[in-house]
């Protein structure tokens, strides 16, 4: 399988890769401090609360303090620049071990009959979908920006107001 040697490493790094940007979208949709983003806050780092014994530290440490307040806003702020270099390097450390071990199939099989080169054939495919991600991107910041937010994430954060539709299941 794909997590079995010679491959494991580079699984387990592809893990690791999709774990961080989780945590970079999520520290992202925290950034404007509007009430979206508060109660976001909120709600997901009370999350690890739930580690025993060691659950409620952190989450005071993850906090800053005995609630999301400002502290919290700076701490996730400082995340949010600093986890896509550490994506970056891992991402590059990525294509390495993919460049060295190549890669399996979805059944599992290692036969090189079939194998392709890695040069020029996925240098291309990922050259374009840089491309393609980069327009996209581009277009999003400059005409776009509030099309993925959510409007109440446009009102000033309170914390003695929760969202109306937010409601428990």
């Amino acid at each position: 399988m794909s997590y079995d040697a010679p491959y494991g490493p580079t699984w387990v790094l592809g893990g690791f890769i999709f774990i961080l940007m989780i945590i970079t979208a999520f520290t992202g949709y925290v950034l404007p401090w509007g009430q979206m983003g508060f109660w976001a806050a909120t709600v997901i780092t009370n999350l690890v609360s739930t580690i025993p014994d060691v659950g409620d530290m952190l989450v005071i440490w993850i906090w800053g303090g005995f609630s999301v307040n400002t502290d919290t806003l700076t701490r996730f702020f400082a995340i949010h620049y600093l986890l896509p270099v550490v994506i970056l390097f891992m991402l590059a450390g990525h294509f390495f071990l993919l460049h060295d071990f190549g890669s399996t199939t979805l059944a599992g099989f290692c036969d090189k009959t079939d194998e392709v080169p890695f040069h020029p054939f996925y240098t291309i495919k990922d050259a374009l979908c840089i491309a393609f991600f980069v327009l996209f991107y581009v277009f999003v910041v400059l005409f776009a920006h509030n099309t993925l937010d959510h409007p109440d994430n446009s009102l000033p954060s309170n914390p003695f107001v929760t969202p109306s539709h937010v409601v428990p299941e």
